[in-house]
């Protein structure tokens, strides 16, 4: 499973560093693309500015998206994504924070395939990764794209 990246979309720092250790912790070592934002998020998956000569495998295996992200919230990410056709099949797990009923159900309406909100407590959050990592990277078999 290592040859699968992960498209972890996030902007807090803290956050960003709790996911990469917890996936450590948990000897998942695939290669994991970190973007700061939702525009920058779709320019690395359509391969727009500073991406347009990117020269990746591909798309990724997954996608954790975060939805309270500056410049393009989550949701319009979530929403892009489901319109195009190259990524439209692609697993987006919302890892987020809000503990809105409307950002749930709007997730889902948009075609989320789950909504984790994210434990305080590290050693949860570290679980909740592994096993993130375990179902959506072993165990799920996702369409060739």
């Amino acid at each position: 499973m290592n040859n699968k990246i992960i498209l972890l979309v996030e902007d807090n720092p803290d956050d960003v560093e709790l996911t990469l250790r917890a996936l450590k912790k948990h000897n998942i070592m695939n290669k994991v693309m970190v973007v700061n934002d939702g525009a920058e998020a779709l320019d690395y998956l359509f391969r727009n500015g500073k991406y347009v000569d990117h020269t990746s495998s591909g798309l990724p295996e997954v996608i954790l998206l975060d939805l309270k992200l500056p410049k393009i919230d989550g949701l319009e990410v979530l929403r892009r994504l489901r319109a195009h056709e190259q990524t439209k099949l692609l697993p987006v797990i919302i890892l987020t924070s809000s503990s809105e009923e409307r950002d749930l159900i709007e997730s889902y309406r948009l075609g989320a395939n789950s909504y984790i909100q994210k434990p305080v407590d590290f050693n949860q959050f570290s679980e909740a990764v592994r096993q993130l990592g375990v179902y959506w990277l072993l165990l799920n078999k996702s369409p060739n794209r």
